[in-house]
């Protein structure tokens, strides 16, 4: 008999799905978390988003980030949801850390699960895309220049807007 499951999941009925934290995370053990009891699980997809030492030409010495508790997780919640539904993942953690941090650091978590690889690769595609362009959270780069906010880039809301 087969363990696999015939309906997608949204995770573990006491996992968070949804982190926002100062510290650093660590990928092996996020995974092992995700899919911990899932026979189902055939493929795991994941992305760490890191700080670059450039953006926009100018050498980046720090980043802040700053985001809106309640909101944010919210936003991020709903994102997931849609990834439920639309890929039929088993299931999703979103990782999202806040307050100053230096290049090479990592800055986000995107994992997934589902049944097949397919599903998995679009679905952390998918929340990565609507993470960038609709969550509630704000840049700061230190360049040599001084403080600057980072805006949205056009690549972002043009990724977004394949999914539509």
């Amino acid at each position: 008999m087969s363990s696999a499951r015939t309906a997608p999941l949204t995770a573990h009925p006491h996992a968070a799905r949804v982190v926002i934290q100062t510290q650093d995370f660590d990928l092996g053990i996020e995974v092992a978390a995700l899919r911990a009891g899932d026979a189902g699980v055939g493929a795991v997809c994941s992305f760490v988003g890191t700080v670059r030492d450039r953006n926009a030409g100018d050498a980046v010495s720090a980043m802040e980030l700053e985001h809106y508790p309640g909101m944010t997780e919210k936003s991020i919640e709903a994102i997931i949801d849609r990834a439920v539904a639309r890929f039929g993942i088993h299931a999703a953690k979103v990782i999202h850390r806040v307050g100053p941090l230096a290049p090479m650091d990592q800055i986000v978590l995107v994992a997934v699960t589902s049944a097949h690889r397919g599903m998995a690769f679009q679905a952390c595609e998918f929340i990565m895309d609507y993470l960038k362009s609709e969550a509630p959270f704000w840049k700061k780069e230190q360049t040599a220049d001084g403080a600057r906010w980072v805006d949205a880039r056009v690549s972002d809301e043009q990724a977004l807007a394949r999914w539509a």
